[in-house]
């Protein structure tokens, strides 16, 4: 499984960013796709997910202001970013996983920069 992110780049402040993440390969059974994000000397922090439901979950300092989409039958899964301040600066990481009778497996994405500054 590839999981791969695009949408990055420099911003202002109260601009906005849209982020899109494509899993490729052995994605039949592929599930849980989120966003994580990590900012520097800090650790990965989980920004949006799905809950089992298919409810969004998100960082409360991201709520109204990033919202998360997904294709399950594509296994795509996207991430609109408003209102984007500078400590939202990070490293954002595509995330799934999937479940077998092996046991679980974590699949990261490259991850993808996005910049906030004036």
């Amino acid at each position: 499984v590839q999981l791969q992110a695009s949408g990055g780049g420099l911003v202002q402040p109260g601009g906005s960013l849209r982020l899109s993440c494509a899993a490729s390969g052995s994605i039949v059974n592929i599930s849980n796709m989120s966003w994580y994000r990590q900012a520097p000397g800090k650790e990965r922090e989980l920004v949006a997910s799905f809950t089992r439901g298919g409810i969004e979950k998100y960082a409360d300092s991201v709520n109204l202001r990033f919202t998360i989409s997904r294709d399950i039958r594509k296994k795509t899964v996207d991430l609109q970013m408003n209102s984007l301040k500078p400590e939202d600066t990070a490293v954002y990481f595509c995330y799934a996983e999937r479940q077998s009778l092996s046991g679980k497996f974590d699949y990261w994405g490259p991850g993808t920069l996005v910049t906030v500054s004036s």
